[in-house]
């Protein structure tokens, strides 16, 4: 099942992708302007929804121990390419197996051997599972970095996050995170309406909260990091979410 990221999804992801070693959930938080909390939920969200599938240190194996790494370009019936592919990934020195939507070239086998002799092992090994190697190369580099739509302009840092969401006719949903300082920081629900802080035609419908999602009702006081998902019939626009972003007066 496809999983709908919000900005904060993807600046997490981009961040795991450029140094998942180093980097945590308050430096995350720092960037998004959400609490660490919300961060480890929103990781833990992306795992269980198969998102984030794993964390994986990059290895020289030339310079850690002299051996060969070397790309297998096979030929798979399609009809057992799945199968096959689980197959690959018990033979010794197999260290990466891609399946690609071709007919020819249909999988490709990473794999590391302490020799050509090595390498010719596990070439056997691969044809004795009914795969035609068609080509095959050693790997001299690989180079990984995050990707660019998924991070953020330097110029947008700091600004407040708000996702949108647009529905049937003219209603829209938006994901906005509360500025320190924001009208509506502090302010229940109620309150926030009776003093014209939050529009009329606005319904918080979810307040996410470290690792807790709230239900509010007219008594619950949003607070600076929530992030509040608002909906709207006739649209959401900029003096709609207002309310959310920082007066630059705290």
């Amino acid at each position: 099942m496809e999983h709908r990221l919000d900005e904060i999804d993807r600046r997490i992801i981009n961040a795991l992708m450029d140094d998942a070693r180093n980097v945590s959930a308050p430096t995350i938080a720092e960037e998004t302007n959400v609490s660490p909390g919300t961060i480890r939920n929103r990781i833990a969200r992306l795992e269980d929804h198969g998102v984030l599938t794993g964390y994986h240190a990059t290895v020289d194996f030339e310079r850690a121990d002299g051996r060969l790494t070397n790309l297998f370009m096979c030929n798979a019936p399609v009809s057992e390419r799945e199968v096959i592919a689980r197959r690959t990934q018990t033979i010794s020195g197999v260290i990466n197996v891609r399946e690609l939507m071709t007919g020819r070239r249909n999988l490709h086998v990473l794999a590391v051997g302490e020799d050509t002799a090595d390498l010719r092992r596990i070439s056997r090994a691969l044809s004795d599972l009914g795969v035609e190697i068609e080509d095959e190369v050693l790997v001299q580099n690989e180079v990984w970095q995050p990707y660019a739509p998924y991070g953020a302009d330097e110029s947008a840092r700091c600004e407040s996050i708000t996702d949108f969401v647009s529905l049937s006719g003219e209603a829209e949903v938006a994901e906005v995170t509360v500025d320190p300082g924001a009208p509506i920081a502090e302010t229940t629900l109620e309150r926030a309406v009776r003093q014209d802080v939050l529009d009329d035609d606005a319904l918080v419908i979810a307040i996410e909260r470290d690792d807790t999602v709230l239900t509010p009702h007219g008594d619950t006081e949003i607070r600076a990091d929530d992030i509040v998902t608002v909906f709207s019939r006739d649209g959401i626009d900029d003096a709609m979410l207002e309310a959310f972003r920082s007066t630059g007066d705290a």
